[in-house]
């Protein structure tokens, strides 16, 4: 069964936790949506211009395995105060359904709205300060407590791409694209 993924970016996204988290899922065979506030064209943080498929807004009662949240500033507030994406976010907590993040987006997007409290997560070292409601482990590359997962920012994009791969398949499906993409 294909798994389906949506992507959230905004302007000012960080390109590399994007596209790598994209193309390994898409690897994985998953069905990836990108999806931004306003649909259309994305400057990410680095100049590279991406488009979206759509608005988040086409897409809020749709259902996904996974949300994954890039990091980048501004990316993670643009996110953050993207109406529609808020209402996914908040419907996917309440049920406890699987939502990713790395960077700034753990801290300034999910702890911020609750998400994290009692979990343990990592993001960007230095977002955490403010939100005592999570444990943070921001030594950690990747986290993962239960349906959540976090990575700590660009260097470990690739890890993080892997653990989401990981949780929505499996171990064997992991170590497939590990082999692949010649990580190993």
């Amino acid at each position: 069964m294909t798994k389906k993924v949506l992507i959230a970016i905004a302007d000012g996204s960080e390109e590399i936790e994007t596209l790598t988290a994209y193309d390994l899922l898409k690897r994985a065979g998953a069905e990836v949506t990108l999806a931004s506030p306003e649909g259309g064209f994305v400057s990410m943080s680095r100049g590279l211009t991406v488009v979206s498929d759509c608005a988040v807004s086409e897409v809020a009662n749709d259902s996904f395995d996974l949300v994954v949240l890039p990091g980048g500033l501004p990316g993670a507030y643009n996110l953050r105060d993207c109406e529609a994406l808020d209402q996914i976010i908040k419907k996917r907590a309440e049920k406890g359904e699987a939502i990713a993040a790395i960077c700034a987006a753990p801290a300034f997007i999910l702890a911020e709205k609750g998400v994290l409290d009692g979990y343990e997560a990592t993001c960007y070292p230095s977002c955490e300060e403010g939100y005592s409601k999570t444990k943070w482990r921001t030594e950690e590359p990747v986290v993962c407590d239960r349906n959540i997962i976090t990575g700590k920012g660009p260097g470990a994009a690739y890890l993080f791409a892997l653990k989401l791969v990981e949780f929505l398949y499996d171990k064997s499906a992991r170590q497939q694209l590990e082999n692949d993409t010649m990580f190993n």
